[in-house]
């Protein structure tokens, strides 16, 4: 049955309607603004020619503040002005990659890549003439050819963790890697390796795993940070899931620990205090965190499946596809040394820099 409203009635309730037909029209309004305003910060930019690469899953910066990322096309970098596709070196494999780091040694300029068939050291600048040598267990320590993660410490230090344990390298000689048997034997093929960070100070390797929480070595002893009950000498940690994808440590020794259930943060060291977990419930855009790391200014970045979000400390803010993102699935993070961030993601490569954001393909 239809109601019929009296003159009044019927006036007032049509006061009522353009109310709230003003009001929806000022905020989309608003909402349009906004939304004008930030695509005029966000700038679309080819790559260039030959780069053919969609997902860029790993990156470091060198001294020269080149930008680099490991992609399913091979090795790609970015001096500031032009995309490189690094793929005429025959010593270098462009497939099966996984990690890579920069390191200035007494060799010069190297990059050393993480593959799944075994550790290669590459030197700078990286053409057909570059040196390259690739590790495997017949001419090193390494425990496997299935090189998941790669870290460098201090005075040429690095670290590679494989799927059957990790092993050190300093200068140009293995070191012995009895830290790596205190384990059972099937540990790592029980917990796989995702990721590996070394503290300031040069004292810790940490060990992410994925069903093994985190694992240390410390001053060449291994123990656990956290889960896997049986290696937990310093009994439960607080800590939001045993699967960590990504670890990264400040330079004020503050570790932070990416989950697929959030982030454990730890302030301190062989202590059960000083421990913080946050998830989507504090303000983080997704509990599942891929990659971690930090600027000068103390800022912290978590890239994950559905968005960046940054911590200051106090307050997250998240970033999207709307808000500049070549794609919300963050894959890796690097920061270069003017504190420009660059993302890498399953569809190409954002940078942001005061407040712009330019999106790479």
């Amino acid at each position: 049955m239809q109601k019929h409203f009296s003159g009044k009635n019927a006036e007032n309730l049509m006061r009522f309607k353009n109310k709230i037909a003003v009001f929806v029209l000022f905020i989309y309004s608003c909402f349009s603004a906004q939304r004008a305003e930030a695509q005029q910060n966000v700038a679309n930019i080819p790559m260039g020619e030959g780069i053919t690469a969609v997902r860029f899953f790993a990156s470091t910066v060198d001294d020269d503040n080149n930008v680099w990322f490991l992609t399913e096309s091979g090795i790609v970098s970015f001096n500031g002005t032009k995309w490189t596709l690094h793929n005429r070196n025959r010593k270098v494999s462009s497939s099966g990659l996984k990690g890579v780091v920069y390191d200035f040694s007494s060799y010069g300029p190297e990059l050393w890549l993480a593959t799944g068939k075994g550790a290669t050291v590459v030197s700078l600048p990286v053409d057909a003439r570059s040196g390259a040598t690739t590790y495997y267990p017949d001419n090193s320590n390494l425990l496997s050819e299935n090189v998941l993660a790669v870290a460098v410490g201090r005075k040429e230090l690095r670290w590679f963790g494989t799927d059957k344990g990790i092993a050190a390298f300093k200068g140009r000689k293995w070191l012995t890697n009895s830290y790596a048997r205190k384990y059972p034997d099937g540990t790592f093929e029980d917990f796989p390796i995702t990721s590996l960070a070394t503290s300031p100070d040069g004292d810790s390797l940490y060990i992410g795993t994925i069903g093994g929480g985190v694992l240390r070595v410390y001053r060449n002893e291994v123990d656990a940070v956290s889960g896997a009950s049986e290696y937990a000498e310093w009994g439960p940690i607080l800590m939001p899931s045993d699967n960590v994808y990504s670890i990264h440590i400040t330079a004020d020794g503050t570790q932070w620990f990416g989950t697929d259930k959030g982030i454990a943060r730890h302030k301190g060291y062989n202590t059960l205090e000083g421990w913080s977990v946050f998830t989507t419930k504090e303000g983080l855009a997704d509990n599942f965190v891929q990659a971690i790391n930090s600027d000068s200014k103390g800022n912290v970045y978590f890239g994950t499946r559905n968005g960046l979000s940054v911590f200051d400390g106090n307050r997250w803010v998240t970033y999207k596809t709307e808000d500049g993102l070549a794609s919300n699935n963050v894959l890796t993070i690097a920061i270069d040394k003017k504190d420009r961030i660059w993302l890498g993601t399953d569809n190409g490569v954002t940078s942001i820099a005061d407040g712009k954001f330019l999106i790479y393909r």
